[in-house]
C-alpha cells in the first residue's frame, strides 16, 4: 500500500441545497406525519415513545418501557461553582441530582385567537378603574414587528392596511418547528387543504411565491382567487384570516362553542388546540385538514479525486495476488531471516483461446480507498460496489464524496 498526498485542486468543497418535504394529515384530533403508520414495539406501544403525528428529537428510549429498560435520562449534580439547572433549588444539597426527561419530540401546533390583539383586563382597588394588563394571545403580539416587516412584500401581511386591522379579526395561526423545515420554509411550496366528510372544499397555495394563501381550489368555489392568510417561510408561522364558508353546512369545530360554517380560520381544528369529539362534538368527526411543504437544507459537501497514476498502484495485499505454493522464505536461521525474492506473481490476464495463458501483464482489482490524516490515522474508507481493474499503463481517478 502507497500513501499519496491530496494535491491542491483534488479536494472541492461546496453546498448542495436539498428541499425535504413534509406533510401533516389531521383528523379526530391526531396527527399523521407523512403517511406514517404508528409502529409498536416490543415494549412499547409507540416504538419511538412519542405520540403520532411527532417526531423524536434525540432518537433515543427507542423502544424502552419503565420497569423492563427504564428510559434514558439527563441529569447533573448541583456543585459549589454556582453552575444550576432550573430544576434545582437553594435548598438541594451538594452533590445532588438534578435530571430531566427523555424523550422530547415536535410537532406541529394551531392556535385559534378570537379578536387576536385582545388583552385582559384588571381594575384598580384604588380607583375602581378597568385597565388593560397582558395580552390574551401573547404570540399574536410577538408576530407584530415580522408581519409588518414583511410588508413590503405584500399589504396582505401588514397588521393594519387595506385589508384591515389583524388585532380585530379572527386569526388561526399554526406553528411549525423547524426541525421539520430546516433553514425555511421552501417559498411557494406550501400547500393547505380543507375536506369535508371527505371531499375537498377548499385549497390554499402560494402561486404568487410571495406569501400569500390564495384559493386556488376546487374550481369555482366561494372564496376562489382570494387570499386567506400569509406564511412566514423564515419563521415557520401560518396565519390564516379568511373566514367565508366553504360549505353551506355547519359542523363542530371549536371547543364549547356552537356549530360554524366551514372556514379557513377553522382549518387545522384538532392540532393540539383542545378541540375533540368531546369538547366540540361527533360532528367535529366530518372534518379532517392535510398541509404540505417543502424545507430548504444546506449540506456540506467535500468532494476528494483520489488518483492512480499510470505505474501506479500495481500490487495488491490479497493472498491470491502470489503463485500458490511458493515459499515464502528463502533462509531463516538463528542469525538470518531472507524472504523469497523470486516469487511469482499470478498471471490472471484473460486470454482470447482456450487453454492458453496470456503474456504476464501487471494488473490489480482496486476494491477500497482509505483516506488518512496528516498523522497517517484512518478516518474514512471508501469501499466500491465492485472492485475496478487497474492495469500498470492506465490512469484511474476515484472520485469520492462525504457529507460534512
Amino acid at each position: 500500500m502507497s500513501l499519496k498526498k491530496f494535491g491542491e485542486n483534488d479536494i472541492i468543497l461546496n453546498t448542495m441545497r436539498t428541499y425535504p418535504k413534509s406533510e401533516f394529515f389531521i383528523f379526530d384530533s391526531n396527527i399523521y406525519y407523512n403517511d406514517k403508520p404508528s409502529q409498536s414495539g416490543a415494549f412499547s406501544a409507540q416504538a419511538d415513545n412519542v405520540p403520532s403525528g411527532h417526531i423524536s428529537l434525540h432518537e433515543i428510549n427507542t423502544d424502552r418501557a419503565d420497569g423492563t429498560n427504564p428510559f434514558i435520562y439527563p441529569f447533573t449534580y448541583k456543585q459549589s461553582s454556582g453552575f444550576a439547572l432550573s430544576g434545582s433549588k437553594a435548598t438541594d444539597a451538594y452533590g445532588t441530582v438534578i435530571s430531566g426527561s427523555y424523550p422530547l419530540s415536535a410537532s406541529i401546533t394551531r392556535e385559534f385567537m378570537a379578536t387576536a390583539g385582545q388583552r385582559n383586563t384588571a381594575t384598580n382597588p384604588d380607583t375602581g378603574l378597568t385597565f388593560q394588563t397582558t395580552p390574551v394571545y401573547p404570540h399574536f403580539y410577538a408576530l407584530k414587528n415580522r408581519l409588518n416587516f414583511y410588508g413590503a412584500i405584500s399589504e396582505h401581511y401588514k397588521v393594519s392596511s387595506s385589508y384591515g386591522d389583524k388585532a380585530n379579526q379572527t386569526i388561526n395561526l399554526t406553528s411549525i418547528p423547524s426541525i421539520f423545515y430546516g433553514q425555511k420554509i421552501n417559498p411557494g411550496s406550501v400547500r393547505l387543504d380543507w375536506y369535508f366528510t371527505g371531499s375537498l372544499i377548499g385549497t390554499l397555495e402560494d402561486t404568487k411565491q410571495n406569501g400569500e394563501l390564495i384559493q386556488t381550489g376546487p374550481v369555482g368555489s366561494t372564496g376562489s382567487g382570494s387570499v386567506a392568510g400569509v406564511v412566514l417561510y423564515n419563521e415557520g408561522f401560518i396565519l390564516l384570516t379568511g373566514s367565508w364558508a366553504l360549505s353551506s353546512q355547519t359542523i363542530s369545530l371549536e371547543a364549547g362553542a356552537g356549530p360554524k360554517n366551514p372556514s379557513w380560520i377553522y382549518w387545522g381544528a384538532g392540532a393540539h388546540d383542545n378541540v375533540s369529539t368531546s369538547t366540540a362534538g361527533a360532528s367535529y368527526l366530518t372534518a379532517s385538514s392535510r398541509l404540505s411543504f417543502e424545507g430548504t437544507n444546506d449540506i456540506q459537501v467535500m468532494t476528494m479525486f483520489a488518483h492512480a497514476r499510470r505505474g501506479e498502484v500495481n500490487y495488491s495485499n490479497n493472498p491470491t495476488y502470489i503463485e500458490y505454493n511458493q515459499s515464502l522464505v528463502e533462509e531463516t536461521s538463528s542469525q538470518i531471516y531472507l524472504e523469497n525474492n523470486s516469487r511469482r506473481i499470478y498471471n490472471f490476464a484473460s486470454s482470447s483461446y482456450t487453454d492458453y495463458s496470456a503474456s504476464f501483464e501487471r494488473q490489480v482489482y482496486v476494491s477500497r480507498v482509505a483516506i488518512y490524516d496528516d498523522k497517517q490515522n484512518l478516518i474514512g474508507v471508501a469501499t466500491l460496489s465492485n472492485p475496478v481493474r487497474k492495469k500498470e499503463d492506465e490512469d484511474l481517478t476515484f472520485k469520492l464524496k462525504l457529507d460534512i
